[in-house]
């Protein structure tokens, strides 16, 4: 086999800068968003304990409480967006709620939920935010109806607003001294996916790291669209101007990559080490003395070479002339998928208000509010999420009874707040049980701290199980558009694209190939998650399920060849 490169001695980038830089993973729990959790939920019922505003306190929270289940890891300018949106549709539906428990009437109540729950379905599927907000409408609307506040109709709403607040003020305060941090920690993963996959070159692991490289590029883009923008920067915006020369070139940069894993041939060092040495000279590290290091040595004798000692070269420029690629919107359901979705959680919200009164079940609103948290296909396999919510709710019962066989301090239980808020704040980014079992163990501390004392143990685990058996049940026997049917689309779009870039790459110019190719391998990469979300739910008797996988991975083996033939053509003709 021909040597792809002349080797030199070579001293790998130290691990220690790569760590600080965000190139290599860390497995370690978020402990920031965990202490965001854990003060969020104590400090509310500590002023409140100590003012003797007890009730307000625990309603704000529940809106902490709320806002720790949707603190995340993105920029900070969506976590403003998508935190203000959910407390403004919570407060909502918390008044709507409280004045339907104050008219004294049960029907009201009921209609109230109802309603509430048609308007959550109908905007739960247009967008992230959007989702977030239906959700929290029908939430807002649960508690309002279910828990009495004393005093003016306003104060409940205002202490909800306060606690989300409060997570939002926690969630956003690191953007005074470190503004940009996400992004450059997106983008420098996108360097740090593309040296490994260099790494990985000629070997069995080559397919997996290219698949981790496209994943990468296609969060950056997310984290990086606010600001890919074409116009000026204002003066002082020197990081940000890095990140956008950065963010380009990681495009380039996965050009080339794949054309060297199509290749199929091992890489020396020298050629592996390019990615990190890009990322050091485009994104230094304050006090790196090695970003302006000499370039690699090695000979570009390939397309796919060629491709990135030039994208390398561009690198030492002041600025990159080609935009980034644009990327087509993610397909979102239509009307008629709206419309039937809202009417099937209107339905199991009002199934399970009914066995409420019914059973005469203490604390009703548990029927209603857990098929809230459950009925979100958006969120995930509907089957898994009504599991996880059960095991969840035995789990936080279980954790919370044994808590109460220790103690009945009331400082001590909100220290018990603390640790589980933090727990939330672990679980909603690893695992819903562990949410669910945080949750719940919360909730059993807010009810006690106004003054509900009975034994809800049995009565919780009842409940949940039934509203989850009541959403899987209209679920799968009326939701028009199962996880297969959501599979088949977006692998067929998937392909449609492929295709696109296969018929277009030839005759368009690199900017524009460079999008074909991302929007290509982000359809593609989305047709693998669906197909990852169907198999998990279950699938009708006699219908086994298509093998998305394989016409996914032909798909992605095509693009790759046509990346590699279109670096080819390019270089032939100097361009």
């Amino acid at each position: 086999m021909t040597r792809a490169v002349r080797a030199r001695p070579h001293r790998p980038l130290p691990l220690s800068w790569l760590r600080r830089a965000g190139l290599v993973p860390l497995t370690a729990l978020p402990r920031a968003a965990a202490a965001r959790g854990a003060v969020a939920l104590a400090l509310p019922l500590f002023v409140g304990v100590g003012t003797g505003w007890t009730v307000l306190s625990v309603i704000a929270a529940v809106g902490a409480l709320w806002g720790v289940g949707q603190d995340g890891a993105d920029p900070y300018w969506s976590r403003v967006r998508r935190l203000a949106w959910m407390g403004l549709a919570a407060a909502l539906g918390l008044i709507a709620g409280e004045l339907a428990l104050r008219s004294g009437q049960s029907t009201v109540v009921t209609v109230c939920l109802v309603v509430a729950a048609f308007a959550a379905g109908l905007i739960g599927l247009r967008g992230r935010v959007a989702s977030v907000a239906g959700m929290h409408l029908l939430l807002g609307a649960v508690i309002g109806s279910g828990i009495p506040v004393p005093g003016p109709w306003w104060h409940a709403p205002l202490a909800l607003l306060t606690g989300v607040a409060l997570v939002l003020v926690l969630s956003t305060a690191p953007w005074l001294w470190r503004r940009y941090r996400i992004e450059r920690a997106a983008v420098l993963a996108v360097y740090g996916a593309a040296a490994e996959a260099l790494a990985a070159a000629g070997t069995p692991a080559a397919e997996g790291a290219r698949r981790r490289l496209t994943d990468a590029l296609d969060h950056a883009h997310d984290v990086m669209a606010r600001h890919l923008g074409p116009g000026p920067r204002r003066p002082g915006q020197a990081e940000l101007v890095q990140l956008v020369r950065a963010s380009h070139l990681a495009v380039r940069l996965g050009e080339a990559v794949t054309t060297l894993l199509w290749q199929a041939r091992p890489l020396a060092p020298t050629v592996t080490n390019v990615p990190l040495l890009m990322a050091r000279r485009l994104l230094p590290e304050r006090g790196d003395t090695a970003a302006g290091a000499a370039a690699p040595d090695f000979e570009p004798d390939s397309p796919g070479l060629r491709a990135l000692a030039t994208v390398y070269a561009a690198a030492g420029h002041d600025r990159v002339d080609e935009p980034a690629p644009r990327l087509p919107a993610r397909a979102r359901t239509g009307r008629p998928a709206h419309l039937r979705y809202a009417l099937l959680l209107a339905l199991c919200v009002l199934v399970t208000q009914l066995c409420a009164l019914a059973l005469d079940s203490p604390r009703g609103y548990w029927l209603p509010m857990t098929v809230a948290f459950i009925y979100k296909p958006d969120f995930g396999p509907v089957l898994g999420r009504a599991l996880h919510r059960c095991v969840g709710t035995v789990t936080g019962v279980a954790a919370i009874g044994a808590v109460s066989l220790l103690t009945d301090s009331t400082y001590a239980f909100i220290g018990v707040v603390a640790a589980f808020g933090a727990l939330m704040a672990v679980g909603v980014r690893h695992h819903y049980a562990v949410a669910t079992t945080a949750l719940t163990a919360v909730v059993f501390v807010l009810l006690d701290l106004l003054g509900d004392h009975r034994a809800l143990y049995g009565p919780r685990i009842v409940d949940t199980a039934l509203a989850a058996a009541v959403v899987l049940v209209a679920h799968f026997a009326a939701w028009p558009e199962p996880a297969a049917d959501r599979a088949d689309e977006q692998t067929e779009a998937a392909l449609a694209a492929a295709r696109r870039y296969r018929d277009l790459a030839p005759y368009v110019g690199p900017a524009e190939r460079q999008g074909l190719r991302r929007a290509a391998y982000r359809e593609l990469a989305e047709a693998r998650r669906a197909a990852a979300h169907a198999r998990r739910e279950p699938s009708r008797p006699g219908h086994p399920l298509p093998d998305w996988e394989q016409a996914v991975t032909t798909a992605e083996q095509l693009c790759d060849a046509v990346t590699a033939r279109s670096l080819a053509g390019s270089h032939a003709q100097g361009t």
